[in-house]
């Protein structure tokens, strides 16, 4: 489903050329839930960015279900991702204006799939929103806009949906019912996540580990 192959990602860094990533070669043929643990500055994020095609590797290729992306001109990167892969970021990234209604049927109108308005209030409704469809992100809980942003991800039925640190902004309450519903909702749609998380109780309730450690990525 993902391999990473020699992967290399270095950042300048006034006159020094920091490496984050290191010659990664990872093989994921799991599926199911899928955890990337690693200390803070390891590269967890930088690793995701690059599977998710919002950066590209300094060397090295990346493929994702057969098609190399790191090949991938911007117009060709971003029709892949809508049709591929879901995003849930730490900090939501809704747009104010919209209601959350508007948040989740937007990739499905960009994206011009059959029935969107029934899709978008399918995918608030399983994620227990049903009554707060026309709200405003001002008008919601931390909790509730990360509800909006992984129905936002799931709507399209992508194949993989990629968690950068969900809870990571939500008290831990929240956090973690918010991700018992993102992995009962992963499992019902049986799709895969990638969940980068520093929280390795978290980590546990996932079907596999890998850490990034000096650069690499290595099986737990």
């Amino acid at each position: 489903m993902i391999q990473f192959n020699n992967v290399v990602k270095t950042f300048e860094q006034g006159t020094k050329e920091i490496h984050v990533l290191d010659g990664i070669n990872f093989d994921l043929k799991e599926t199911g839930l899928i955890a990337i643990v690693g200390k803070s500055g390891s590269g967890k994020s930088t690793f995701l960015s690059l599977l998710a095609g919002l950066d590209k590797p300094s060397s090295g290729e990346i493929k994702v279900s057969g098609e190399k992306i790191s090949d991938m001109g911007e117009s060709e990167m971003t029709r892949f991702r809508a049709q591929n892969i879901g995003i849930i970021f730490q900090n939501f990234h809704l747009i104010d204006n919209f209601t959350a209604y508007e948040n989740v049927l937007l990739p499905l109108e960009v994206m011009k799939i059959a029935e969107p308005e029934k899709k978008a209030k399918e995918a608030l409704g399983l994620v227990g929103l049903e009554d707060r469809i026309h709200h405003f992100p001002n008008q919601l809980s931390g909790g509730e806009k990360q509800r909006v942003a992984i129905a936002r991800a799931y709507v399209t039925n992508p194949k993989i949906i990629l968690a950068d640190e969900p809870s990571g902004n939500l008290d831990p309450e929240t956090g973690e019912s918010v991700m018992e519903m993102l992995f009962k909702t992963a499992k019902e749609l049986k799709q895969t996540v990638i969940l980068v998380t520093h929280d390795m109780e978290l980590a546990k309730k996932c079907d596999h580990i890998y850490e990034i450690k000096s650069h690499k990525i290595v099986k737990l």
